[in-house]
Order: structure tokens, then C-alpha cells, then sequence
């Protein structure tokens, strides 16, 4: 594993020779504008690894992307590489359909620390959850970054992030299945706590979501980029696109059903994914990204 061929991937072209905020922003930034989010794997009929080399390999070498347990897996790495202070954490995704917080560990984050602050540094959640920022580890305070207002709320030792959507401009209002697209809403994402964790306890977590019946990422096929100015989001043949504080401090959400014919095609070109298998999309599940 090399970072300079990291970097190569993801066009990052900055200096990485003193482990500061800054140089951190800079690559997260490139990270994620990079590097989908995505679970095509799963519907190639190939494995997700929970190995350091096996990722590496697949992001870095083979332009694909990943789920949380591969990019801020990767990205441990490259940020230990480079001096920062790395602890690898725990947290349970919100689900709004069941008003509730998965009851096992299902993702795996980054704490940061430095000059004596923490920073919590998550590439790996994807769609328009996704921070564009590290995120300092304060409790109560917005922070404001280009997708919306981002916030960490704690209560006895559990941290709970959540973001505040913008309302939303749905042109072709027919196909969205989104909800409270005229409102202004504040959106639970995660909770997580502060116990440090080895990467060997999310391997039974990484099985659960790629094999169970009812795994989301089982029912729905998801490849999620973000963009210069938002975020563009292939689930199952739902091609989404959403452009950022489009105007009135709203988001623009363009929303296009896909042929099977189109599919790999726009994978290529809005995703720069080439798949050596045959994929097969899917969307099954009830449950909304979005």
C-alpha cells in the first residue's frame, strides 16, 4: 500500500507533511468527492472484506468505492500514515420508518484528535448525510457546512449526531418518495459513544449487512457520490441528483428513472465505476435513503 498511489485516487495534490486541520479538511474533502459510497459488491454476487489490503485494493486500485467499514477503514490508514491521532468507533444508524436507532453496532467511524480538541471524521455514510467536513466533538453547536446544518447532541456519554435539512425543489415531484420535501427538518443520522474499538469488532457486523434477508443493503442496491455542489445517488434504478442551497436557502432534487440499459453506463459516467461483474440492481426495501 502506497499514499502517494491514495492520493493519486482521489486527485489530491496538497502537501501532507504536518498532520493539521487543515491538511485534514483538504483530504477528506477529495475523499469523498472521490470515492462512492456503495454496496455494489453485494449485487455482483462478490464479498465485502474486512481487510486492510483487500480494501485498499478495490478503492484505490480498482476506482471502486465502499461502505462505512472500507472508507473510514481506508481512511484510518491514511491518516495514521500521516501522523494524526486515529480511534476507530461504534455507532447505530437511525432509521426514521422505525423512529429508532438500530439496536447493534452498524458503523464504524473516526475520532481525531488535535491540538488537544476531538474531531469526528466519517467518509463513509454516504447519500445526504454525509459531512463535508470534520466535525469538532462538541455537544449543542451548529455547524454549518455546505449539505446543511450538521450538530452532535450528548446525553450521559451518548452522542447522537443529526443534521437540518433544507427544504427541497422537486421538479418531478411524481417519482420522489422523500419525505417532508417542503419542510425544514432536523433529521436524527447516528449515535455513537466514545469507547475506543478494534476494527474485529465490526466482522460480525460486515457479514450481518451483506447476508441478512432484511439488511438494507441487502433490498437495495446503492452507489453515492458527492459532487462539487451536492450529491448524485443510483438506488436500485432511481437516479437522484441534488444540488446544494440552489437558491432561498433551497435544495434543487432532480429525480430520474433509469432503463436496465442506462444503468452501467451511468455508473461509469456519473460514478466513474467499472464493474468486472455482472451487477444486478434492486430496491426492495421500504426504507428511505433520503
Amino acid at each position: 500500500m502506497d499514499i502517494k498511489e491514495y492520493f493519486s485516487r482521489i486527485s489530491y495534490r496538497g502537501s501532507y507533511n504536518k498532520p493539521d486541520l487543515a491538511t485534514l479538511m483538504d483530504i477528506f474533502q477529495h475523499h469523498i468527492q472521490a470515492v462512492p459510497f456503495e454496496n455494489l459488491s453485494i449485487h455482483c454476487g462478490e464479498g465485502i472484506e474486512l481487510d486492510l489490503e483487500a480494501t485498499y485494493d478495490k478503492i484505490v486500485r480498482k476506482n471502486r468505492g465502499g461502505w462505512c467499514m472500507e472508507n473510514n477503514y481506508l481512511l484510518s490508514w491514511v491518516l495514521k500514515t500521516l501522523g494524526y491521532d486515529i480511534i476507530l468507533l461504534g455507532g447505530r444508524v437511525y432509521i426514521p420508518e422505525n423512529n429508532a436507532y438500530e439496536d447493534e453496532i452498524d458503523h464504524l467511524l473516526l475520532k481525531v484528535v488535535l491540538d488537544g480538541k476531538s474531531y469526528i471524521v466519517d467518509g463513509g455514510f454516504g447519500m445526504a448525510y454525509q459531512m463535508w467536513q470534520p466535525m469538532e466533538l462538541i455537544s449543542g453547536k451548529d455547524q454549518p457546512q455546505t449539505p446543511g446544518v450538521f450538530r452532535f447532541l450528548e446525553e450521559s456519554g451518548t452522542w447522537y449526531l443529526e443534521k437540518v435539512k433544507r427544504k427541497q425543489l422537486v421538479p418531478n415531484q411524481s417519482i420522489s418518495t422523500s419525505h417532508n420535501t417542503e419542510e425544514e427538518v432536523c433529521r436524527p443520522v447516528y449515535l455513537f459513544t466514545l469507547e475506543p474499538r478494534d476494527i474485529e469488532e465490526f466482522r460480525t457486523c460486515n457479514t450481518h449487512l451483506q447476508t441478512a434477508p432484511d439488511s438494507l443493503f441487502v433490498t437495495k442496491s446503492i452507489c453515492s457520490l458527492q459532487t462539487a455542489d451536492g450529491v448524485r445517488a443510483l438506488v436500485g434504478w432511481k437516479l437522484t441528483e441534488i444540488k446544494y442551497n440552489y437558491k432561498d436557502n433551497m435544495d434543487l432534487v432532480e429525480i430520474r428513472m433509469l432503463a436496465d440499459e442506462e444503468v452501467e453506463k451511468t455508473l461509469k459516467e456519473k460514478f466513474n465505476v467499472t464493474l468486472d461483474k455482472k451487477f444486478v440492481p434492486i430496491n426492495t426495501s421500504r426504507f428511505s435513503l433520503f
